[in-house]
């Protein structure tokens, strides 16, 4: 939804359970993920996708004018579900001694985000091309987003070694286009999906909760 916002498109949403997903879901979505997009009587699905779709045919556009940089834009943008795998390394684990062990995967994609900032922005910021969001930002938003709520408990400090990450992370969860994006009730299906999964992240959100009754 974020490059929706950002666009400035009109557009309903439906939420669903991904743990008993309707059937009407599941014959419009192929692999059974969300999201899928509806447009008339067409459905798209997968995130690259559908941004790629929206970036065609709705102004104003977010990739970068340059071929270069657009083609290096949708390189770190395929890059999504490697970072993925290694940020949740750090978190997505049963016992700490697994979170120490993934810690070092999580490292080795965030030193790869450091360079391709340094390297393809050369300005402030503070989002990954400059002072405009694009789709790699709102590739990687839904990730940092999730993180950063795990974060405010394990204080795994993974973020301070990679300054321009750490900046770049802030900067997009600072911005309505980004907090607007997900469900009033996201953080608490959040904190309830890591319980489920018997993470260790998610025993800290049992204790947290029973400390605040």
């Amino acid at each position: 939804m974020i490059v929706l916002r950002t666009k400035e498109v009109d557009f309903d949403v439906t939420y669903i359970n991904l743990r008993e997903k309707p059937d009407w879901f599941l014959k419009i979505s192929p692999h059974g993920k969300v999201p899928v997009l509806n447009v008339d009587d067409d459905v798209l699905f997968e995130s690259n996708a559908i941004a790629e779709f929206l970036e065609e045919v709705v102004a104003p556009h977010l990739h970068p004018k340059d071929p270069i940089k657009r083609a290096r834009n949708r390189a770190w943008t395929d890059f999504v579900p490697d970072f993925s795998k290694g940020l949740s390394a750090a978190y997505r684990r049963e016992t700490v001694a697994e979170m120490e062990a993934g810690r070092p995967d999580a490292e080795k994609v965030l030193g790869k985000l450091e360079d391709a900032i340094k390297a393809e922005r050369g300005n402030d910021g503070p989002y990954f091309n400059g002072d405009t969001l694009c789709l790699v930002d709102a590739a990687y938003a839904p990730f940092f987003q999730r993180f950063m709520i795990t974060e405010e408990i394990l204080n795994t400090g993974l973020l301070d070694g990679f300054p321009l990450v750490k900046a770049w992370c802030e900067a997009l969860l600072a911005s309505e286009l980004v907090t607007g994006s997900v469900a009033d009730s996201f953080v608490p299906e959040f904190k309830a999906s890591m319980k489920r999964y018997g993470y260790h992240i998610g025993n800290l959100f049992k204790q947290e909760a029973v400390a605040a009754e």
